[in-house]
């Protein structure tokens, strides 16, 4: 008896789990999908919401120049009836490749999902939005293409919006248990 008692608990306990994000499934049906779930919770719908229609103003061309001295052309363009921002990249530093980033709504939640030139998809979700609304924080969530987290994949990004025509971008990459930040690259608009 005491062991089915066990069992019980053990399972009512997981299933908690699960719900609240803390256990992630891995298997046949997602079997390219590395995750571990953050401590914070997102915030709130309307902030989630605000975020993604500072996104949306972004629309149109950019330059940016790298901490690290090299250049970036990028553009945002608003898609599929206003429901995702697509943000594609010529950076110097990976000359003859184009990264792509999309913007979007989840229900509640902010989310990117990013195409690296690391050859995987990591998906961040908006963590934290300070000063305002005019720093925002996206975090790992999970990622296609990664057999695991200590492969090497962007995890992190902080945007830092100046005004309407200037934004500074910070992404960090994630491999082997270490996170290190890359240089800040700052942007202003062309058009």
């Amino acid at each position: 008896m005491r062991r089915h008692a066990a069992r019980w608990v053990l399972g009512v306990s997981l299933c908690a789990a699960f719900a609240a994000g803390m256990v992630t499934v891995v298997g046949p049906d997602r079997p390219s999908l590395a995750a571990e779930p953050r401590e914070a919770p997102a915030p709130s719908a309307a902030v989630a919401r605000q975020v993604f229609d500072r996104f949306q103003s972004l629309a149109g061309e950019w330059r940016g120049r790298s901490t690290k001295g090299w250049d970036d052309r990028m553009s945002f363009q608003v898609i599929a009836s206003g429901s995702a921002v697509v943000q594609t990249s010529l950076f110097e530093a990976h000359p003859g490749e184009t990264m792509l980033t999309i913007y979007h709504l989840d229900g509640d939640r902010m989310m990117l999902t990013h195409y690296c030139v690391a050859k995987n998809q990591p998906r961040l979700q908006v963590s934290s939005v300070d000063d305002g609304g005019n720093k925002v924080t996206f975090s790992f969530r999970d990622a296609t293409n990664l057999a695991s987290r200590d492969q090497g994949h962007m995890d992190r990004a902080i945007f830092e919006f100046q005004d309407r025509d200037h934004f500074t971008s910070r992404w960090s990459f994630y491999k082997n248990g270490r996170e290190e930040w890359m240089e800040d690259i700052h942007y202003d608009r062309v058009r």
